[in-house]
């Protein structure tokens, strides 16, 4: 355990130390969407694209995987849905709610954590759950955010709005990009290589700091709360799915799929169990204020994850490595 906790430290001690900024106001408040409009925009397209286009294409088209943690996804998106509707959570928060669940950490925190984990190979399957959470559950979940005020239009506007939201987004586009130069077996000229690969590099450790931001941001502005004071009940469930519920699903489901032949490699099982195990991706809060949500719940959630992974995420690796099921780690 103490091995792990050598690899998994420094990845948290980067979003404390992006809370602590914030908190302490060593970093100023406006400075945040700069910080990860950069992330955003450049550092983590071009940490994407590098990887894409390092992996061998069969790995980025692994429909095992893609249909295994997207029934996977489609269903914590429909039990945190209905689990969270009530007079005080409507579609709008509920949506922006169930996203959180079923949207790890995976691009910020997740890919290069695994990658100290496991090596690079884990980097296959976890871009194709990026590119699930990215194009459909993030869709699927900002469409549904919709329903409240949905009239005879209202389902067809949304769904544009969705699709316009994908195509504005430079991730999917980056992995695009990386998967067609590593099909072509392409490369980047010398000094544009080098130039997104100190953008690349920049990736994780700025993402993580801004995600400490994000979180200290959201926590002292949560006094603006029209509502009042948040109850634990509206978001404690939700982070018991994300950081529990999750994981055993993608677990459970893909021992099934296994079972039933699915072309579903045990090593990428057990990369697709850890992406589940991460915390909720930061960047669901910065869409959740976006879309009038209730971004204080939002960050909540993210919050009470983010600290909590930092043991449940350990423990899940530590119980893979006892168990020699998966091999890997």
């Amino acid at each position: 355990m103490l091995e792990i906790f050598r690899i998994t430290f420094p990845f948290f001690a980067l979003v404390l130390c992006g809370y602590v900024a914030a908190r302490w106001r060593f970093l100023p408040l406006e400075a945040i969407s700069g910080l990860n409009g950069f992330v955003l925009f450049f550092a983590l397209p071009c940490m994407l694209f590098r990887f894409g286009a390092d992996t061998p294409i069969a790995q980025l088209l692994d429909a095992g995987v893609f249909f295994t943690y997207l029934l996977c996804a489609l269903l914590i998106v429909a039990l945190s849905i209905a689990i969270s509707l009530n007079p005080r959570v409507r579609w709008n928060d509920a949506s922006l709610g169930a996203l959180v669940a079923a949207f790890p950490n995976t691009g910020f925190m997740g890919v290069p954590l695994l990658v100290a984990l496991l090596g690079a190979q884990a980097v296959g399957p976890a871009i194709v759950t990026i590119v699930v959470d990215l194009v459909i559950t993030s869709s699927l979940c900002v469409a549904l955010s919709r329903m409240d005020a949905a009239g005879q239009h209202g389902a067809a506007v949304a769904a544009r709005k969705a699709l316009a939201g994908v195509l504005r987004n430079p991730m999917p586009w980056a992995i695009s990009a990386g998967a067609a130069f590593s099909y072509w077996n392409l490369a980047l000229i010398g000094p544009v290589n080098n130039t997104v690969g100190l953008l690349a590099d920049a990736a994780s450790p700025v993402a993580l700091f801004t995600i400490g931001a994000v979180l200290a941001r959201s926590v002292m502005l949560s006094h603006e709360r029209p509502d009042g004071p948040l109850r634990a009940i509206d978001y404690l469930p939700i982070a018991w799915i994300k950081l529990v519920v999750h994981p055993v699903l993608v677990l459970l489901v893909g021992l099934a799929a296994i079972a039933w032949g699915v072309p579903l490699e045990p090593f990428a099982l057990q990369v697709m169990v850890l992406v589940a195990a991460l915390p909720s991706a930061s960047n669901v809060s910065l869409l959740a204020e976006r879309l009038g949500a209730d971004n204080g719940r939002i960050a909540r959630i993210i919050l009470v994850t983010t600290v909590a992974s930092f043991f449940s995420f350990s423990a899940a690796v530590a119980l893979f490595k006892r168990s020699g099921f998966l091999t890997g780690i």
